[in-house]
């Protein structure tokens, strides 16, 4: 069987719910003070922030919790895959830049995959936040959230870790490489 789109079986979500539980409970570090049963309590509540949540699992994403919002009440997911999701990578940054490609263009671009999952791309203050919590794109990068001004220009930009410091880079925002895929948020 397969599920509607942007909703989950119940023997999907039910799925999921075991597969974040088990990663949640595999991690504590990037989430200490945090209880899963409010987290699944907040997960079930929000059937459209689970098929999210499928959406960044299925694309190797491995979302987890790395924090709590308590002005908005909300559990702050991201992408906590060791590398760039590798369902998301050999993307260029956004629809202008795909649609500026004359040949070779890629699948899709970073902001409209997010877009359709229902997440956000992580900005480099996200990102680097992340960082904090583990060591994460020693081989891969990942497109951020672009501020206007660069992005009006034709460019992107995107971060990794190396030599032990996380970097970030600027691109013509058409280009894509194998390496380079998108990290994503959700808040629930």
């Amino acid at each position: 069987m397969k599920s509607n789109k942007k909703k989950l079986l119940s023997e999907e979500r039910e799925e999921l719910l075991t597969i974040l539980k088990a990663r949640f409970e595999k991690n504590i570090n990037l989430h200490k003070g945090i209880a899963w049963a409010a987290v699944q309590e907040k997960l079930e509540a929000h059937a459209e922030k689970l098929w999210s949540l499928s959406e960044m699992e299925k694309t190797g994403g491995e979302p987890d919790v790395i924090g709590y919002d308590k002005k908005n009440d909300q559990y702050i997911f991201y992408d906590c895959s060791a590398e760039s999701p590798k369902g998301r990578r050999s993307l260029c940054y956004d629809h202008e830049a795909l649609e500026s490609r004359k040949e070779h263009k890629p699948q899709d671009s970073a902001i409209e995959m997010a877009a359709n999952m229902g997440i956000e791309l992580l900005s480099e203050e996200e990102y680097r936040a992340l960082q904090q919590l583990g060591k994460f794109d020693l081989k891969t990068s990942s497109w951020v959230k672009t501020p206007a001004a660069i992005r009006k220009h034709g460019g992107a930009i995107f971060c990794d870790r190396r030599y032990d410091h996380v970097f970030t880079y600027h691109n013509g925002a058409e280009s894509y490489y194998a390496a380079r895929g998108f990290r994503g948020s959700l808040k629930v």
